[in-house]
């Protein structure tokens, strides 16, 4: 019985870290439903190989695919595109391979990038909204500096930043930009290929690549059974982002989740995704988000940005390699993370 109120409480606790997130891929014009069906897929794969590392709502993905796309469109075709290419180097078992390539320098250099973005995004979207999104950071900063020590501090950030956000909006009576979803339904994309979208989805793969092996890995550190194979999480979940996106869905990725530290940790990850693709495929998402005002996801993804991105990874990049890694970083937060690749590797190559 303990056991299992175990599973529960971790379960609750990643769907309620995810849930926010998911209002987060709501802001960028992706629709709900559809997304259910990247929950499903990975609900699936788990339960097929056994893997205790889950799928979910990721805010880096998101926002990079949703700042990097002009519109549903682009966003949808840079997902699917990267997805492809990440199926392919799954079944293959070429992710160890492209990272020892690349090195650890410009992995973690891109990752640090990554992080500047979330930063960037988050100030935008305070500059855009003061009162909701100037109240969610403040709350975030503080939740985070009284629970930066518990496993569960993100949960703890984004639940009360959010919640904080939506109280100051209603006690101000402010006309909040609330989340308008369109198309909240199966909906075939109509695919855009240009220059953005290759550029994009090469971003998509190369920031997906490091997460997987960050993500998958840090998660399958915490189980103790069950299975872990980093080239049967890409494959998982690169299908998932396919199903998702061909239908104007979100991008659903390797997270660290706490349902690996469950007495049941294959199954507490199952129903963790299916839990979500229910609440998605009911469309209670959208529902939330007619309360919730746009910007108060901005605490949790400047704390993601700088504290659990930009802070643990600059130094592993410099640490290698400064040049390496510093030309990575500032290449990736100003383009995107395959020309910060890019930029690495010519810098390696170079001497530097």
């Amino acid at each position: 019985m303990k056991a299992i109120l175990t599973d529960l409480l971790a379960i609750i606790g990643v769907v309620l870290n995810g849930l926010p997130q998911g209002l987060l891929a709501l802001t960028f014009g992706f629709a709900s439903v559809p997304t259910a069906l990247a929950f499903f897929v990975g609900a699936v794969g788990n339960t097929i190989t056994q893997s205790v590392a889950p799928i979910s709502f990721q805010a880096e993905t998101i926002t990079y695919a949703g700042t990097a796309g002009k519109d549903r469109s682009e966003r949808c075709t840079m997902i699917f595109i990267g997805g492809v290419i990440m199926a392919l180097i799954g079944v293959f078992g070429l992710l160890t391979k492209i990272v020892n390539f690349v090195g650890e320098d410009v992995a973690y250099g891109m990752m640090a990038g990554v992080g500047i973005i979330l930063v960037k995004a988050a100030i935008d979207m305070i500059k855009s909204d003061a009162i909701s999104g100037g109240v969610s950071l403040a709350a975030a900063l503080i939740t985070y500096y009284f629970t930066k020590d518990s496993a569960n501090t993100l949960v703890y950030t984004i639940v009360i930043s959010v919640v904080a956000s939506c109280i100051a909006n209603a006690f101000f009576n402010k006309e909040k930009s609330s989340i308008v979803v369109e198309d909240d339904k199966f909906v075939r994309q109509k695919f855009t290929i240009n220059a953005n979208v290759i550029l994009g989805a090469l971003g998509m793969v190369c920031l997906n690549i490091g997460s997987n092996i960050s993500s998958g890995g840090i998660t399958a550190g915490m189980a103790t059974g069950g299975n872990y194979n980093v080239d049967n999480l890409t494959v998982i979940s690169s299908l998932a982002d396919m199903f998702s996106s061909f239908f104007g869905g979100a991008p659903v990725e390797a997270i660290i989740s706490a349902t690996a530290n469950a007495p049941h940790a294959v199954w507490a990850g199952v129903i963790m995704m299916v839990v979500i693709g229910v609440i998605l495929l009911l469309k209670l998402l959208p529902k939330i988000g007619k309360f919730v005002p746009s910007s108060s996801i901005a605490g949790f993804l400047f704390v993601l940005g700088i504290f659990k991105t930009v802070v643990l990874d600059a130094p592993s990049a410099f640490a290698v390699n400064a040049a390496v890694g510093g030309t990575t970083m500032v290449v990736t937060a100003v383009t995107n993370p395959f020309l910060g690749m890019l930029a690495g590797v010519a810098a390696k190559l170079l001497g530097l």
